[in-house]
């Protein structure tokens, strides 16, 4: 199993055995990297652990353990004494996106987490008294994995307390109303300030971090809080785009780093180069969706030059789920259900574009963060009232967030109109045409039932042969979401 996860941390492996089980990481070292090695041990020897992500605040949550000893600066570290000092349920403490085991050494005591989020993947298999972990599908083996499903986000498990919830990515409280009809000054404020500090905490670790610059509004302002960032470090910022020449986003992507003044890298990629990304993409992202695979081709693509560059990315996933950026949402005039629909996004996120995201920078050894989701902004944004996120004729998707940024971009970049990432870079118009060519209308007829909800297009059917051969026994209905059309 740790061997088919090489991809996911080629600087380092560790294993370590102990009464009734196993243990076992591949390391991409970022925090602490010459000390951080993996199992990570209690002082004592008593407990371990292995954990795949970052902790942001484990400098704050290291102050407020005391003197508690430590063996390395890695932020993992932090997430051991936490649970050695108070249990599983601290656990909510921690801010950032991660996955963990932990044991301890005798056997008696097994916690498994995921951040409340989804940002980082886990899933988990159980037959009878044993418990198979792993952070992708493939890990597992070919005849365990008709048991495999997603584990949840915000929850630990252990087999004495079972799988209890420890934290929440949506606070219970919803958008209030407001009779408002716009958001004042201070509002914007605190907008753009969670939004900012959220970059900051994201930037940690002992490696360069860049940016994935799409040119849209949200990778943009990103790009821009991350290069005053640097540049009050005396550093640059290195920015990564990728398209096909002249599409619309690698346009965009030069004009932005142009104005931000960042080492910007393009990956410009042929018709040819993306059909032949196809059937890696889709091992990868371990997903068939074809929204989805449409996206991910350029990101691949993009992860695998921007690997060679730089170990972090930070990129704009959430800004379109927590402030009404996707062009469905102009149906939504009411604020309530439009409030419930980004609320399900959200929530949904993990399975989506979050499994996404994760997949295809760490398929080369890269790891990418998402500062919109960080829980501070995630509940400032979902407190807001919904109808200042309403949009309509006139009326830009994102408005708040444009407003909230006046000054930071120039106007044609801040208001510039969204587009589809694989729609901009220029993979959508590439991909569906060739890749349903091969497949008729009477072959979807007779396969599209082997799901449901059945697949709807000769394009998701093609998708879904790739991920077949590859996951051969995996349930999607446990552990694959799905956009609502294709």
């Amino acid at each position: 199993m740790l061997e088919r996860l090489v991809h996911r941390g080629p600087d380092d492996q560790g294993e370590i055995s102990f009464a009734g089980g196993w243990l076992g990481h591949c390391r991409l070292a970022i925090v602490d990297v010459d000390g951080g090695h993996q199992p990570l041990s209690s002082c004592e020897g008593g407990r371990w652990l292995v954990g795949n992500g970052e902790i942001y605040n484990h400098e704050s949550v290291r102050r407020q353990l005391g003197d508690e000893p430590y063996e390395t600066r890695s932020d993992n570290e932090v997430a051991l004494r936490l649970l050695e000092r108070r249990g599983p349920e601290a656990l909510g403490e921690l801010e950032g996106m991660y996955a963990l085991l932990s044991a301890t050494a005798d056997g008696g005591s097994f916690v498994a987490a995921r951040d409340p989020v989804g940002i980082k993947p886990l899933y988990w298999a159980r037959r009878g008294p044993e418990v198979r972990f792993a952070s992708e599908l493939s890990a597992f083996d070919p005849h365990w994995r008709t048991a495999v499903e997603a584990f949840p986000p915000g929850y630990y498990w252990s087999p004495e307390r079972g799988l209890r919830r420890f934290a929440e990515a949506v606070p219970p409280a919803a958008a209030a109303a407001d009779p408002r009809p716009a958001p004042t000054p201070d509002d914007l404020v605190e907008t753009r300030e969670t939004i900012v500090e959220a970059v900051h905490r994201q930037m940690m670790g002992d490696v360069p971090v860049g940016v994935f610059l799409s040119g849209g509004l949200d990778s943009t302002l990103i790009a821009a809080i991350a290069a005053r960032h640097c540049a009050e470090r005396g550093e640059r910022l290195n920015t990564f785009a990728v398209g096909t020449e002249g599409s619309p986003d690698i346009l965009a992507a030069r004009q932005a780093a142009e104005y931000l003044g960042t080492d910007h890298h393009e990956r410009l990629y042929t018709a040819e180069e993306a059909l032949a990304a196809v059937v890696p993409v889709v091992h990868a992202i371990e997903h068939f969706d074809p929204s989805l695979v449409r996206s991910a081709v350029p990101n691949y693509l993009l992860a695998e030059m921007t690997s060679r560059h730089v170990k972090v990315v930070l990129t704009g996933e959430g800004a379109d789920e927590l402030f009404a950026g996707y062009s469905y949402f102009r149906g939504f005039s009411d604020p309530d259900e439009l409030n419930e629909e980004l609320v399900r996004t959200v929530r949904g996120l993990h399975n989506l574009n979050l499994q996404r995201c994760d997949r295809v920078t760490m398929a080369h050894g890269l790891e990418a963060r998402v500062p919109f989701l960080d829980r501070q902004v995630i509940a400032l944004a979902l407190r807001l009232p919904a109808q200042w996120k309403v949009s309509g004729p006139g009326v830009p998707e994102k408005r708040l967030l444009r407003q909230a940024f006046t000054g930071w971009l120039p106007d044609e970049l801040l208001w510039r109109e969204k587009s589809q990432f694989g729609d901009g870079s220029g993979a959508a118009s590439v991909l569906t045409r060739v890749v349903e060519r091969d497949i008729t209308e009477a072959e979807l007829a007779d396969e599209a039932d082997a799901l449901d909800p059945p697949l709807r297009t000769r394009e998701e059917l093609a998708y879904f042969r790739i991920w077949r051969d590859r996951l051969q026994g995996v349930r999607p209905e446990k552990n694959i979401g799905r956009f609502a059309t294709a």
